[in-house]
């Protein structure tokens, strides 16, 4: 079982930049992978990022890649969203979530992958 805390978000103005924290409980987060999520008002949950066990496979959704960066610091169970230049149509609902993970090099794109999820938090980019 896992647990994770988010902490992070809030309003911010285009081109401002925002870091997203997820705090994991337990002793296993090396075991899993982890990913994050958006959802915008009206709309379906989507891919964000996602980052391998090892830390060393990172995969982006397009709308993202280049802007946005995940990383963990496995030592203190937490990932991380780096997100710069951000625009008005990132804000969302943000989520982390885990997923087990086979090999030190597995992540996952794909909501049912995932079995634990972060309370969401809020991201606002005003034009």
């Amino acid at each position: 079982q896992v647990q994770l805390v988010q902490s992070g978000g809030g309003l911010v103005q285009s081109g401002d930049s925002l870091i997203l924290s997820c705090a994991a409980s337990g002793r296993t987060f090396s075991t899993y992978s982890m990913g994050w999520f958006r959802q915008a008002s009206g709309q379906d949950r989507e891919f964000v990022a996602t980052i391998s066990v090892s830390g060393v496979n990172t995969v982006y959704a397009d709308s993202v890649k280049g802007r946005f960066t995940i990383f963990r610091r496995n030592a203190n169970n937490t990932v991380y969203l780096q997100m710069n230049s951000l625009k008005p149509e990132d804000t969302a609902v943000y989520y982390c979530a885990a997923a087990r993970s086979v090999t030190s090099a597995d992540y996952y794109s794909t909501e049912v992958a995932y079995a634990y999820w972060g309370q969401g938090t809020q991201v606002t980019v005003s034009s």
